[in-house]
Parts: C-alpha cells; sequence; structure tokens
C-alpha cells in the first residue's frame, strides 16, 4: 500500500475522518494539531471534541468507527484501502515532503491527495489550462498548442479533465510527449465524463490523476470549485483559453489570483461570448498573451525553484535534506523527522507539530538539538534550516 506521510496503525483512522461530513481542511487539521496520533481522537471524550468545533453528529462517526459500529464508514475506508492496493495508486497526506509544496501553501489544501500515476509529478512545475467545456474551434486548438509548447519548454500541464479546453490541454501536452496531471472533482475509481475515459488512461502513461475525494465519491456541483483550488493550487500559473462571463473556468482563475499564483488569458473578438471572460479576467490583472512564449518567459524564472523543490521531495530510493556536514540523525530520530519538514522559511512549532505528527514536548526537544548542532537558526518563534556557506 503506497501511504506518505501517515503511520499504518493510523491509516484507517485519516481515511474515516476525511470521509465523516463536514469536517473540512481547517477542522482536519485543528483535530491532527490536537491528536498528533488520530487514533486518539477517535478515542475523546465528546466534551474535548465539542471544545475543538465538532458537532454531535460527527463525534458520534469517530466513536462508532471505533467502536467498529459504523458499518457505512468502515465500507468507505475499506474502499480507499482497496484501491490503494493497486499499482500507481498513491495517498499523500500534507505532512509528507511527497505533497506539493504550491499547494501546501493555500489556505485550505487538502489534508489528503489521492494519486494514480507518477506521484513525483506533483511537485513539477505545472501550469493551469482552463477553459470552456465547450471551445470553438480556435480556442480548442489554442489549448492543444499552448499545452504542447509548455511541455517542450519543460512545465507539466494541468487541467480537470472535462471537456473541450480541459481535454485539449491534456491531449496537447501528450502529443508534445509531456507530462499532463487531471485533477477529478469525484474519487478515483471513475473518470468523468466518461467520454474522457480513454485520454484519462492514455494520461497515465506519462502523467497522474488527482483528487481529495475519497473512493467511490460520485461528482456534484459544489465540488467542482473544491477541484479548482487544486488545480491553481498545484500550479504556477493558470491560463484561460476561453471562457463566457458565467465559467467556471474563471472560479479557477480568480482563486489563482488569491493564491497568488501568476494568470493569464487569451483575448478574442468582442463579439464572441467565449472571450468575454478572458477579457474580464484581463481587466481584473490577468496578463494578456498572444502566444505561449508569453507565459513561459514569464514563469521560466520559477522553475529553478520549482525544480529544487522536486529535488528535495522523499522518494523511496534516497531521502535526506540532512546537509552532509551535519550529524548523521537516524531516520527514526525526531531530529530527522523535523530537520525533514524545515525550509529556509521560518516555521511556527504548531505547524511543525501537524507536518511531522509528532507530539509537540518531542518537537521541542527535537528542536533544541538541532540547534545546537547548528542545523537550525530561530525566528521570533519560527524555527528554518540554518544558512550554511556555499
Amino acid at each position: 500500500m503506497a501511504v506518505y506521510g501517515i503511520s499504518n496503525d493510523d491509516i484507517p483512522y485519516w481515511l474515516a475522518l476525511w470521509r465523516t461530513p463536514g469536517i473540512g481542511s481547517k477542522g482536519f487539521r485543528r483535530l491532527l494539531l490536537a491528536f498528533p496520533c488520530l487514533k486518539e481522537a477517535f478515542q475523546a471524550s465528546p466534551v474535548e471534541l465539542k471544545s475543538l468545533g465538532l458537532k454531535e453528529q460527527q463525534i458520534s462517526h469517530l466513536h462508532s468507527f471505533y467502536q467498529q459500529r459504523n458499518k457505512e464508514l468502515a465500507q468507505g475506508v475499506h474502499l480507499d484501502q482497496t484501491w490503494l492496493e493497486q499499482d500507481s495508486c498513491h495517498l499523500v497526506s500534507f505532512n509528507d515532503p511527497l505533497y506539493p509544496v504550491l499547494l501546501q501553501e493555500i489556505d485550505n489544501a487538502p489534508p489528503l491527495l489521492f494519486v494514480r500515476g507518477d506521484l513525483a509529478l506533483l511537485n513539477w512545475p505545472q501550469i493551469a489550462i482552463v477553459g470552456s467545456r465547450h471551445p470553438s474551434r480556435k480556442g480548442e486548438i489554442n489549448a492543444r498548442e499552448f499545452a504542447r509548447h509548455f511541455v517542450q519548454q519543460g512545465f507539466a500541464v494541468t487541467s480537470g479533465l472535462a471537456m473541450g479546453v480541459d481535454a485539449a490541454a491534456h491531449r496537447g501536452a501528450i502529443a508534445g510527449d509531456g507530462p499532463t496531471i487531471g485533477v477529478t472533482a469525484h474519487g478515483l475509481d471513475s473518470i468523468y465524463p466518461k467520454q474522457n475515459r480513454p485520454l484519462a488512461g492514455e494520461m497515465l502513461n506519462q502523467g497522474a490523476w488527482v483528487s481529495e475525494f475519497p473512493i467511490g465519491v460520485l461528482p456534484r456541483p459544489s465540488y467542482f470549485p473544491r477541484r479548482n483550488r487544486i488545480i491553481s493550487g498545484l500550479s504556477l500559473g493558470v491560463l484561460v483559453v476561453e471562457a463566457a462571463l458565467k465559467s467556471g473556468s474563471l472560479i479557477t482563475a480568480r482563486q489563482a489570483i488569491a493564491q497568488n499564483r501568476e494568470v493569464f488569458a487569451i483575448p478574442g473578438s468582442i463579439h464572441n461570448p467565449l472571450a468575454k471572460g478572458c477579457h474580464e479576467m484581463i481587466r481584473q490583472g490577468a496578463k494578456l498573451v498572444e502566444q505561449a512564449e508569453d507565459v513561459t518567459a514569464e514563469l521560466k524564472p520559477l522553475l529553478g525553484y520549482q525544480q529544487q523543490q522536486l529535488n528535495l521531495a522523499v522518494s523511496e530510493e534516497s531521502d535526506t535534506r540532512v546537509s552532509p556536514a551535519l550529524p548523521a540523525y537516524d531516520k527514526k530520530s525526531h531530529e530527522f523527522q523535523v530537520l525533514n519538514v524545515l525550509d529556509y522559511d521560518p516555521m511556527l512549532v504548531d505547524e511543525i507539530v501537524i507536518r511531522t505528527g509528532i507530539h509537540v514536548s518531542d518537537v521541542n526537544s527535537a528542536l533544541v538539538m538541532l540547534e545546537i548542532d547548528g542545523a537550525i537558526s530561530s525566528y521570533q518563534g519560527g524555527y528554518a534550516l540554518a544558512h550554511t556557506p556555499a
């Protein structure tokens, strides 16, 4: 079972909590902060769980699952675990270095990602292409050709595996012999719409499918904006090819702006309804582009940063952020685990606890030892990797 960032004993409890209605990303983080070993949350008293914002029905879900009385929740968790036993199926938690670094920056990053395909692609530099499900012929060609150019310049192309612009973008990336990532608004045991199933299968040869939704979950209208925040969150920039004023792709673009991502739009005729959304985004600050080079020229300076993050990702063959000049910490030690989640930007102790899953007292002890060793530095309550001479 390919699960990253969760102990084997805790896997069912992560899956069960994520399936609990109304928990959400922020509620999940609150519980994880209070119970680094998540199993303990399922044993906690109702008073304690209520103090963390849980409602009575949610508390009942947790307790009945722990007591093996919640058949529906248990069946859902079993579906997830059975899916994870298949080849190229992964589950990555937000406290693991393989979790996409850009997505981790957004306010409501999902605590779990289900991934089928090449997991390393999540930390590849990505450009999202979004637009109408019913584009013009010209819009479809633009999506395909821009995508082909992007992958040839070293980017992966990310989109939503929908009809129209999404599908054209994925096909363009494949035609350019490059990676492409499809983010879905449903569980990864199926592909919606069904017309794109052959395309989705082709994508797995050099790409991946990604979803925050557990296995067996069907698409709903309210799930698409949630999917869209992941599309923009994974990407350095978002390109809007064609979109009407009420297009869902504009939700992705606006989320990208909120996430401090670059947004680009291809202009069109003032008489074309599918150009109005692009023109509106340009009025709101999106960069007008006439050729694919306009996008890559803007984003290429960020490629080095993204490649650096990719190189830091943990793999089964090799994993370390520990400098050879530092003491050789045992990989099971708290010091190694804490060091492995730190970067050169200061991180608060609470965030370190969440990312490592280690108890706060053990985190503090590890931080003291790491600071004594010169591996880290403290900054106004936060901690970061120490800057060493080149």
